[in-house]
């Protein structure tokens, strides 16, 4: 048994499993998770466990070299932006253009995983990039 770390079997593993430029997904309760595209349901209820509790956790386990977010996630989900500030530097976001977060989904199909969580706010949804560690 783990003493520290994602106690969560299946997410330890996809994270030990990545190699450098592989891809994962958090997002809210609603993302569609594309067919053929490992799901990883963490949703308990409306709310729980929060998107970026989530996200916190994974990056403290990940070595991330980009994040691909929507920009639709600034301009109408500005609070749950400020959080994300918090975890990832600026300078390693990739805004993804098309309109409502439509190239974010069709992104996921390359991830290896998409993590849902229990969140129920827009435009809650993250894409990491896996850097090296050497």
């Amino acid at each position: 048994m783990n003493k520290y770390g994602i106690l969560n079997s299946s997410i330890a593993k996809v994270l030990a499993d990545l190699g450098h430029t592989d891809k994962i997904c958090i997002g809210d309760c609603g993302l569609p998770v594309p067919n053929g595209v490992e799901k990883i349901d963490l949703a308990l209820r409306f709310g729980e466990p929060l998107f970026i509790e989530v996200a916190k956790e994974v990056a403290k386990n990940m070595q991330i070299e980009k994040i691909y977010l929507a920009p639709e996630t600034a301009s109408k989900n500005p609070k749950q932006w400020e959080a994300l500030k918090e975890v990832f530097p600026e300078d390693k976001v990739e805004w993804v253009m098309l309109k409502d977060h439509e190239q974010l989904k069709a992104m996921e199909k390359d991830c290896k995983t998409v993590i849902r969580t229990g969140e129920v706010t827009p435009f809650s949804n993250i894409i990491l990039q896996s850097g090296v560690i050497f």
